[in-house]
Parts: structure tokens; C-alpha cells; sequence
């Protein structure tokens, strides 16, 4: 076998294993689908980006929210667990949460300068 067959050899590899991830992220996309029908317009919402869980701690903006996540991260020398707290502006379409309410947010794409996650669960 020369050179060229074997590098055809692994282009043709690549080649069905790319055509396989496709198949299988366009599957997983179809179940992830969630479907909700109104009188006027359908929409169809696909998961895509991060969930984070955390605490509204804002709402004096418009359809807009502050959530405080905490997670604990492990210090890369001395071992120890960390808490790191950041806050996120999420899309609160008619002001619905109060402070204090434990939400989920998700990454979607940006909806403002700041805002690019929107509140999924309460």
C-alpha cells in the first residue's frame, strides 16, 4: 500500500464518521424538540446551550431578571473547593419572578448587549 491509498483510506474514514455524528445529532436535536401550539402561532424551541440553576436576586428592569449561579470550583494548587458566584440578566418575558425565586436559565442566542439567557423553569 502506498501513501496515497492509505491517506485515501482515512479520508474515506472520516468521511462515515462525520456522516454518522450528523445522523446522530440530527436525531438527538428531533427528541429534544419541544412543541407548543396557540391559537395564533406555533413555536418550536430546541435545547441547545448550557442550563444553569440559580437565584433571582433582580427584577426593577423590563422583561428582564439577574440570577446569582453559584458553583464550586476546586483550586488547581492547594485542592480546595471554592465557591464562585456570577450573575446572568435572563429574559423574563412580563416580569413574572420575584427576588428570591430559584429559576433555570439556558444560553440561547443574544437578546441584548448583556442578556443572553432566558429563564426556562421556576
Amino acid at each position: 500500500m502506498g501513501f496515497l491509498e492509505v491517506k485515501q483510506e482515512m479520508y474515506e474514514k472520516e468521511e462515515t464518521q462525520s456522516e454518522i455524528l450528523l445522523v446522530s445529532i440530527h436525531n438527538s436535536q428531533l427528541s429534544n424538540m419541544k412543541t407548543q401550539d396557540t391559537q395564533k402561532n406555533t413555536e418550536v424551541e430546541v435545547s441547545k446551550g448550557k442550563i444553569l440553576k440559580g437565584v433571582v436576586v433582580s427584577n426593577k428592569m423590563k422583561d428582564t431578571v439577574v440570577v446569582l449561579v453559584e458553583r464550586f470550583v476546586k483550586h488547581p494548587r492547594y485542592g480546595k473547593y471554592i465557591q464562585r458566584r456570577k450573575r446572568y440578566k435572563a429574559h423574563d418575558g412580563g416580569n413574572t419572578l420575584e427576588i428570591g425565586t430559584k429559576v433555570s436559565i439556558q444560553e440561547t442566542k443574544p437578546i441584548s448587549k448583556e442578556k443572553r439567557h432566558i429563564v426556562i423553569t421556576q
